[in-house]
């Protein structure tokens, strides 16, 4: 695996790293990590939903929304950690987000009613910090194509967690109860903060501009078309996994009869897939270009849906048939993450921080809605193919979305 201290022409400013070492930039474990609890906060939990649904005496459509509301928040968020990591560095953003991520999480443990808890799981949110400045961090230290490779490293790292968060969470949900995903979570937040504090060294030049004139910047971002382009591509192809992930434990639970522990275990096969994406975006991104890689990726993820709608269609309807070609879903997610998010990075690599934050919105919003949309389509007898559709037709908008930044590129070079 790659070492963060090798340098490359854009980052001879920063000193080689030196772990634990916070006077210097990060290991690239601590940015895996970072990334990681963010993954696990978003999915741990969720073959609890029908437990939890049973436990604050509510509806499951309710409970669902915890995923929804938490990818809202996130995207709100994200707007502003951008910006304000811009100005006032990555470091303290960070160490700021981990310690209010503590407090949301005690208080979804002693949440007495399902809206105190969807409150506090709003204010959870707090950690895609880590997610969103990892990626800058990475960017502040290598040019676009060594970028996307290096945040595909990162990914896979972190592509293990959801792989195995939903299934350990299965586990201690039959054990222990749901509220043991929770105090997992706070225990783990609290081995991170230590981490970061000593480890992560600030890599972002500071800034002296006003929060106004950083947002008066916002403008030069937004003309760019091929940033949107990568925008669209990014939410499209990891909608159709949000859009899994509000509708999937319905479709396991109600459909397929799964109890939290075999739920769990099936759950993770997109992050299969995603480890192994992350794996070659890593290894060949810088060799086949950033544009290729994304328009594979959304290919493939929406190739494997198509085929599983043919199957279900088909009166093939077995967990296998509907989780298996989630795979494909995870294989197109980690080869169009990494470079895409290393193209909005690179539209304009001054405003780093801001695209970070802006194209994590766009992505996070859109699934958001996906996520919620998911959930409201999926009624008993409704079966998994509303589920697969509204995937389907992520995935394709996602192919449309690169097919166009390519095109934009091929006229700029011509002009």
């Amino acid at each position: 695996m790659p070492d963060l201290g090798i340098k490359s022409k854009e980052m001879t400013s920063h000193p080689a790293v030196r772990f634990l070492d916070r006077s210097t930039p990060p290991h690239i474990a601590t940015l895996i990590l970072l990334a990681g609890l963010s993954a696990l906060s978003l999915n741990i939990f969720l073959p609890s939903l029908p437990g939890m649904t049973e436990y604050f005496d509510t509806d499951y459509r309710l409970m669902q929304l915890s995923v929804a509301v938490y990818l809202a928040m996130n995207a709100v968020l994200q707007l502003f950690i951008g910006p304000i990591s811009d100005r006032y560095g990555r470091r303290p953003v960070i160490l700021w987000s981990c310690g209010l991520f503590l407090l949301a999480t005690l208080g979804c443990i002693i949440a007495t009613t399902a809206e105190m808890f969807l409150v506090f799981r709003m204010a959870q949110a707090v950690i895609v910090t880590g997610m969103v400045l990892s990626r800058a961090v990475v960017r502040d230290m290598f040019p676009q194509e060594q970028a996307a490779s290096m945040i595909g490293y990162v990914t896979m790292g972190m592509s293990i967690v959801p792989m195995v968060g939903p299934a350990f969470g299965g586990v201690l949900d039959q054990w222990f109860g749901w509220k043991a995903n929770f105090w997992a979570l706070f225990a783990l937040g609290v081995a991170l903060l230590w981490l970061i504090w000593r480890d992560l060294g600030e890599t972002a030049a500071k800034e002296n501009q006003s929060f106004a004139a950083q947002f008066r910047e916002y403008p030069e971002l937004f003309t760019s078309r091929r940033f949107w382009g990568y925008c669209i591509a990014a939410a499209s192809t990891s909608g159709a996994f949000f859009a899994y992930l509000g509708g999937a434990p319905f479709v396991g639970t109600e459909v397929f009869g799964m109890d939290p522990a075999t739920l769990g275990f099936f759950f993770g096969a997109p992050a299969v897939g995603y480890l192994v994406g992350n794996g070659i975006s890593g290894r060949y991104s810088v060799r086949i270009g950033i544009n290729s890689m994304i328009l594979w990726g959304s290919i493939l993820s929406a190739g494997g849906l198509l085929m599983s709608l043919v199957l279900n269609y088909a009166g093939l309807k077995t967990p296998l048939s509907f989780f298996g070609f989630m795979v494909f879903v995870g294989l197109g997610n980690g080869l169009v993450l990494p470079n895409a998010n290393a193209g909005m990075l690179s539209v304009r690599p001054h405003l780093a921080g801001t695209a970070a934050g802006v194209g994590g919105a766009i992505m996070i919003g859109g699934g958001a809605a996906l996520s919620a949309f998911a959930g409201a389509m999926l009624t008993p007898g409704s079966g998994a193919a509303p589920l697969i559709v509204i995937m389907l037709m992520s995935g394709l908008i996602g192919v449309l979305a690169i097919s166009y930044v390519i095109r934009r590129e091929r006229e700029i070079t011509v002009s």
